[in-house]
């Protein structure tokens, strides 16, 4: 096992699972849980780390934290494809191995949905993000994390001088998360010019439907092939002339081998660590506002919270709006006030919170 760095917050569980009759290999990792037992996804693809799921956790520490829930921060990671024949049968062996982990509670991430969730569920008797049917909130179905970055995009923009109707939008990932936020900012006013997938790109300056992409994708293709625009190569999209950039996909997308080419005026993290510490710097420097993962995309895990606590979707949605909202706008402030970077700010609020919470615990 890879040594993991530890400090004040932890981690204080790292764990490898490994099930030698399926094959399957899998990583937990248990940030914190002064705040209470800690929520966090699963992710499944064959190219997962344990370093990967090690930062995933943190930021779930604080994205916990500063969105005000009483939940620590977790992340687990599944290395196989989501693709996988048996998909059913891993989600079901790895919730066992996980079954004695009760202060983790798994919700969906990357490669995963509510149908895995329902899986985990069943064999551990926890987890967030289930199908409507069995009480839960699905998170990718009501695009909780895309409703969070828009109301995000809506304070943030007037930090960075401009207005979101009629803002130039592009969106790295047209997944779940990407799908979700392209939707709602569009009923704010926002112009999406440009999307991106694994296998492709599109970019057309006077706008693209939504609703058209999201059909494309539903058909199994990529969204280089909706027939409108110019197709660009899968990173093509960090060039494109927009207002804004959401990154949300895959950590790193973001580094020092492209960030000079990005043009946005915001950049609204959409995806958990999609940028190298020394790309937002620069991006900072060159006048490039980046609302910070754990701010900008804190919508999935608050809406888990509520479906945790038995509060009704209208309950989430409105405590998504506040608590971002709220959060977007102490970040910014303080940002300015003490002349420091938005990820530098919402990291003390967090980690004051943390802090507080670990002063009244004996461990």
């Amino acid at each position: 096992m890879t040594e993991t760095a530890c400090d004040e917050f932890g981690p204080c569980r790292v764990i490898q699972l490994y099930s030698p009759k399926e094959a399957l290999r899998a990583f937990v990792v248990v940030d914190n849980t002064a705040l209470g037992p800690a929520v966090g996804g699963v992710r499944m693809s064959p190219t997962v780390s344990l370093d990967e799921v090690r930062r995933l956790a943190r930021t779930m520490t604080l994205k916990n934290a500063a969105a005000g829930l009483p939940h620590g921060g977790a992340k687990a990671g599944i290395v196989a494809s989501p693709a996988a024949p048996d998909k059913e049968r891993i989600f079901r062996v790895f919730a066992r191995m996980i079954r004695d982990i009760v202060d983790y509670i798994p919700g969906p991430d990357m490669g995963c949905d509510e149908t895995a969730m329902a899986w985990i569920r069943d064999e551990t008797g926890r987890s967030v993000g289930l199908p409507e049917e069995i009480g839960g909130l699905p998170l990718d179905r009501l695009g909780a994390t895309g409703f969070g970055i828009a109301e995000c995009a809506e304070v943030a923009a007037g930090f960075a001088g401009f207005d979101l109707a009629g803002a130039r939008v592009a969106i790295e990932g047209f997944g779940s998360v990407g799908k979700a936020t392209a939707r709602f900012l569009a009923g704010k006013g926002a112009v999406l010019v440009a999307v991106s997938d694994s296998r492709g790109g599109v970019y057309h300056p006077a706008g693209l439907d939504h609703a058209a992409l999201s059909e494309v994708k539903r058909l199994g293709r990529s969204v280089a092939d909706c027939g409108k625009g110019e197709v660009l190569p899968r990173d093509g999209i960090f060039a494109v002339p927009c207002d804004i950039l959401v990154p949300a996909a895959t950590p790193d997308v973001i580094h020092a081998g492209n960030v000079g080419k990005i043009q946005a005026r915001l950049v609204l993290e959409g995806a958990n660590i999609p940028a190298t510490p020394e790309a937002e710097r620069e991006l900072q420097a060159r006048g490039t506002l980046v609302l910070p993962d754990f701010i900008a995309n804190a919508g999935g895990v608050i809406m888990a919270a509520m479906e945790y606590a038995g509060r009704s979707e209208q309950d989430a949605f409105t405590a998504i709006s506040e608590r971002i909202r709220r959060n977007t706008r102490l970040t910014l402030e303080r940002a300015a006030a003490d002349k420091i970077l938005p990820r530098a700010a919402a990291d003390l609020l967090a980690r004051e919170r943390v802090r507080q919470a670990m002063s009244y615990r004996d461990y």
